[in-house]
């Protein structure tokens, strides 16, 4: 289930790794697939399988960004150039990661305010419950959300992202 967004989510403008400010739309026209990473956490794995995803479908326009959150637990206490180093080094990321950031509470960032008014397939809404939770941006806006224990390749994120790609 996906909600309309009011707010054009690929326009909010947030700071790359290096400190640059950006949008999603300054990445692409295509589909995003947005995540907050965490490099100690039990999760971290689907980081091999998020660099798949950007692999298999980059060439069709598929962005996967990584966000860096040291919100829970504190499982992404690095500097950026450690998370970038653990990243492409670990798990051969290619896809962009950008600046650390909040993705919960006052101090969230604002694309991250706006991501958590989009609904999961149950229905849910709010907070991001916890490392990787994942968010498809389609080229319309329209978001779909999955919770942190969906893996990337699940096929409900695959048959989101085909939807999104042939949009």
């Amino acid at each position: 289930m996906a909600d309309e967004q009011t707010v054009d989510i690929r326009q909010i403008p947030f700071r790359t790794a290096d400190g640059d400010e950006k949008t999603l739309s300054d990445l692409g026209d295509g589909p995003f697939l947005v995540v907050n990473v965490a490099s100690k956490c039990g999760l971290a794995p689907q980081y091999e399988q998020l660099e798949e995803l950007q692999r298999t479908y980059g060439d069709r326009g598929l962005t996967v960004v990584g966000f860096p959150s040291n919100q829970f637990m504190g499982q992404e206490p690095g500097s950026m150039e450690e998370i970038l180093e653990y990243c492409s080094t670990t798990w051969g990321v290619t896809f962009p990661v950008e600046e650390k950031i909040h993705v919960n509470g006052r101090h969230a960032a604002p694309l991250y305010k706006a991501l958590k008014k989009a609904r999961n397939v149950e229905g849910a809404k709010g907070p991001v419950m916890w490392n990787f939770e994942k968010f498809l941006v389609a080229p319309d806006g329209t978001v779909h959300r999955f919770r942190p224990q969906t893996k990337p390749d699940a096929p409900e994120v695959i048959a989101a992202i085909e939807g999104a790609l042939a949009r």
